[in-house]
């Protein structure tokens, strides 16, 4: 008689889920979670403030004082060449340097000394009211995760440093963008890479509620406004997916176009081997770009696109596409010759121009589908985070019915910009992938 076969192995154990995190544990978390929020947004809105105010000098008060145009040709190169020159000697002469190489940093970076941070504010503060194409986000993110991390190892060593980084970057990103989703979003493809005991939404727990706390602070505060107040979108129809495919995908070959030149123009500016040198060049061709641009195409761009949306009809599309280009340009310039700042603003500005490029171009796709999809596709170049990237152009419109051509809008998107370099460097000057 044959033996019997052999027993099937039997099948592994299901994997458990992570534990849940005890409730008293994250309601300890609450208070602390709630004053870095609150002292995040007010770090940001002292260094806005202070900006707007030296922008009114510098744009305003002093030009008329001279009896020269606000935003003339010749101003603009002027005011932009002295705003590199002035950040360089203050880089030059603060602690620190104002930290590490801005191309090779992120929007949440590790940590840096307490003492480099008053220097960091300051030249971001000089950028901003000089007109350079940057916004606050990365430099504020950096003083911010500095000062809680510092101050939370000295008064609670027993909580781990990374809860501290995410607690400022929340609250820092929430008060940006005036709401805490827009922090949940960005952390969560931070924390779903990382290992670490509990669920998820435990783990998301402090930092969300310091994101709230940013952004109510800031909201009761400032009241911050993403919303241009396009005409509403009237429902989906075939030819609007046609048209939303095309423009991300516009958008993300505009995006890739800045990321390509990044590392070039770093070893431009990197060649002229002095930061003084390089940002006082920098800022003389961020000036020129200026004023083939137009002062709109200045600053970080948030006022400025609502400047756009307020006159769709006021520029041709070959305005629009020159306005996109040149933005575009000035960022690269921005963030490779050393001026301290973010990406997201001014890419912002370059897709909402594309945008309404292509509805100048097609008067039949509605200009809500148009700035939209084309600020996705220049986000998913420049940030390659695609939850941010789909908030932004979604919180721009505010109108829920363009979110599944915006979904859709994504995927041919992303094929494009997967894989490719970022616009980031890492400490030899290549692009990270």
């Amino acid at each position: 008689m044959a033996p019997a076969p052999p027993a099937p192995p039997a099948p592994p154990p299901a994997p458990s889920p992570p534990p849940a995190a005890p409730a008293r544990r994250l309601l300890r978390l609450v208070l602390p979670a709630l004053v870095v929020g609150t002292v995040c947004a007010l770090v940001l809105l002292g260094v806005s403030l202070l900006a707007e105010r030296l922008q009114d000098v510098l744009w305003e008060t002093l030009p008329d004082a001279l009896d020269i145009g606000r935003y003339s040709s010749l101003w603009m190169v002027a005011m932009l060449t002295a705003t590199g020159l002035a950040v360089g000697l203050v880089l030059r002469a603060v602690p620190g340097r104002g930290g590490p190489d801005p191309a090779t940093t992120g929007l949440v970076d590790a940590p840096m000394r307490p003492g480099v941070v008053p220097g960091l504010l300051l030249v971001t503060v000089l950028a901003l009211a000089g007109g350079v194409s940057l916004g606050p986000e990365n430099p504020i993110t950096a003083a911010n995760v500095a000062l809680a991390f510092w101050l939370g190892r000295r008064f609670a060593p027993g909580a781990p440093g990374e809860l501290w980084v995410a607690l400022a970057a929340a609250g820092t990103i929430g008060a940006l963008f005036g709401t805490p989703v827009a922090a949940a979003l960005i952390l969560s493809e931070t924390l779903a890479a990382q290992p670490g005991p509990g669920a998820f939404w435990d783990r998301l727990f402090a930092p969300l509620a310091a994101g709230a706390a940013g952004a109510l602070t800031m909201s009761l505060i400032a009241e911050p406004s993403f919303d241009l107040s396009l005409p509403a979108y009237d429902g989906a129809h075939w030819g609007d997916l046609l048209a939303a495919l095309l423009i991300a995908s516009a958008g993300a070959l505009l995006g890739l176009l800045a990321v390509y030149a990044f590392p070039v123009a770093h070893r431009v500016f990197a060649a002229l081997r002095h930061p003084v040198l390089a940002l006082t060049a920098g800022g003389l061709v961020l000036g020129l770009l200026g004023a083939l641009g137009g002062h709109l195409t200045l600053f970080k761009g948030l006022d400025e696109v609502k400047a756009l949306a307020g006159d769709p009809d006021g520029w041709s599309a070959a305005e629009f596409a020159g306005m996109a280009v040149v933005k575009a340009a000035a960022l690269t310039v921005a963030a490779t010759c050393g001026f301290r700042g973010g990406r997201i603003f001014p890419a912002v500005f370059a897709g909402v121009a594309l945008g309404f490029c292509a509805h100048a171009l097609v008067g039949a796709v509605p200009p809500s589908l148009a700035v939209s999809c084309a600020v996705l596709g220049i986000l998913l170049a420049v940030t390659r985070q695609g939850w941010v990237s789909l908030f932004t152009a979604a919180v721009l419109v505010s109108d829920t019915s363009v979110l599944p051509l915006l979904c859709a809008a994504t995927l041919p998107a992303w094929l494009l910009v997967t894989g490719r370099p970022q616009m980031q460097l890492d400490g030899d000057g290549k692009p990270l992938r």
